[in-house]
């Protein structure tokens, strides 16, 4: 199988795409939907310099674009995580849905389900899924090539639980932890109190800090479930971060779907394209969301495509720019009012697609490139 340059994601009424190389995300619509649901008529190009940067450190950063599509699975909030090598994103508190894809690098995913902590490894190319209520950290590989961590994950309602941006995606496992008294931490923890001291007052990390390797002592010592909990909370509320051992006890989680690990549903000299819905990907069963990768090579072109049922949201994920062109189907009902729009994308913009217009067009006749494209079905 080809390398492939573009992904598409389903869901929810919205969608994702990258040029030469593009990820797709769509979104499906509520069954009340109709061509007049969604005050806006044309598509929506956010330039990756207008995105919110909601961190920045030497060991990673986040950034963000929202989108609100007026149904009842918006508003979506998009999050580019990247890690540096051998960084942590420290433990959170997950608030809604979150669908994420791995675009570069490798880590390890850690999430706690009920009483036990388990563990995935991530690499190019992975989907998955965290459900709302999760406590998860993420910790990038220190690899030979010292490839960096990004992430494009996607946070939105689902038909059993609402996104609220008043919320946000997440919350720091620190912050919620200082809002209790001293003793409801103590007595819930089975922790001494000098330990509950030092965690009420332990300096406040950034999310994203380096990850140092544990030290024989500490790999040494076995813990008894409170105690490791002191430690994870001591070490991310301020505390020496290699008094954690990250692999202990945890559970491998299988079932992750890799868009380099399938054949594409289509796939010519010209490039090739596969969609993941819910249909081939457990993961993504009641989100609400799918994606779709296109790859196309240099002087070709992806031809319309169209969802009426669906937004698609497309970043563009190649070093070169590509052009988009979207235009009205003739069987919308404003069909006589409706525009045909082109425009150039580069790396890192995001172009979000209305269900009303007729679809996509992709021409990368002068350019190569990368496209990950999404849709809200």
């Amino acid at each position: 199988m080809k390398k492939p340059t573009a992904i598409s994601v389903s869901g929810s009424p919205f969608s994702l795409s990258f040029l030469i190389s593009i990820f797709f995300l769509f979104f499906s619509l509520p069954a009340y939907a109709d061509d007049g649901w969604w005050e806006g008529d044309s598509p929506v190009v956010k330039r990756a310099n207008e995105r919110i940067q909601l961190l920045k450190t030497e060991y990673g950063d986040i950034s963000a674009v929202d989108f609100d599509d007026g149904s009842r699975f918006g508003p979506y909030h998009l999050q580019f995580i990247t890690l540096e090598p051998n960084s942590l994103f420290l433990p959170v508190l997950l608030h809604s849905d979150m669908v994420f894809y791995i675009h570069t690098g490798s880590g390890r995913l850690n999430w706690f389900d009920e009483n036990d902590l388990k563990e995935v490894d991530l690499r190019r190319g992975d989907l998955y899924r965290l459900h709302p209520g999760s406590i998860f950290y993420l910790q990038s590989s220190l690899e030979i090539e010292r490839e960096k961590l990004r992430i494009y994950a996607l946070f939105s309602s689902t038909d059993e639980d609402s996104f609220n941006p008043s919320l946000g995606a997440y919350s720091r496992v620190t912050d919620l932890v200082r809002g209790f008294g001293k003793e409801v931490l103590r007595k819930a923890f089975m922790a001494p109190d000098e330990v509950i001291e030092e965690i009420m007052t332990a300096k406040r990390p950034p999310l994203i800090v380096h990850a140092a390797a544990p030290t024989p002592s500490i790999r040494a010592k076995s813990s008894s479930p409170w105690e490791f909990e002191a430690r994870l909370l001591k070490a991310f509320l301020g505390g020496d971060a290699s008094g954690i051992e990250f692999n202990k006890k945890k559970k491998k989680k299988k079932g992750i779907y890799n868009v380099y690990e399938v054949d594409p549903d289509f796939e010519n000299c010209n490039g090739w394209s596969l969609t993941v819905t819910k249909k081939n990907s457990h993961q993504l069963k009641g989100s609400n969301i799918g994606f779709l990768v296109v790859n196309l090579t240099a002087g070709s072109m992806m031809g319309p495509h169209w969802n009426p049922r669906a937004w698609e949201i497309g970043i563009v994920t190649s070093d070169e720019p590509g052009v988009v062109h979207v235009g009205c189907s003739s069987t919308s009902a404003n069909s006589s009012k409706c525009k045909n729009w082109s425009f150039v994308v580069e790396k890192g913009d995001i172009f979000v697609v209305p269900s009303s217009l007729s679809g996509v067009a992709l021409f990368c006749n002068l350019w190569t490139g990368k496209y990950w494209h999404g849709r809200l079905m």
